[in-house]
């Protein structure tokens, strides 16, 4: 359980609805992480968009991204 109230529905922000929205299409639900950050739609936006751009730069091969997600998981005591 979050620390953090999680938002489940997205209001009227358009921020939230679009990845809201996104979430629900490519994974069936939207991310935990989503429902907390999105108390802060702008900064939720630009850390999705960090992600995406780590993801896009190809600066580590494809089948080592998990591993490094799953490490800073681990390090931030996360439990996925």
């Amino acid at each position: 359980m979050p620390r953090v109230r999680e938002i489940t529905d997205p209001g009227d922000d358009p921020t939230l609805k679009e990845i809201f929205a996104k979430e629900i299409e490519t994974a069936g639900a939207v991310f935990n992480t989503s429902k907390v950050q999105a108390h802060t739609p702008g900064i939720m936006k630009a850390a999705k968009a960090l992600s995406a751009a780590v993801d896009r730069s190809g600066l580590l091969p494809k089948a080592l991204l998990p591993l490094v997600y799953l490490r800073v998981a681990l390090i931030n005591g996360c439990p996925f």
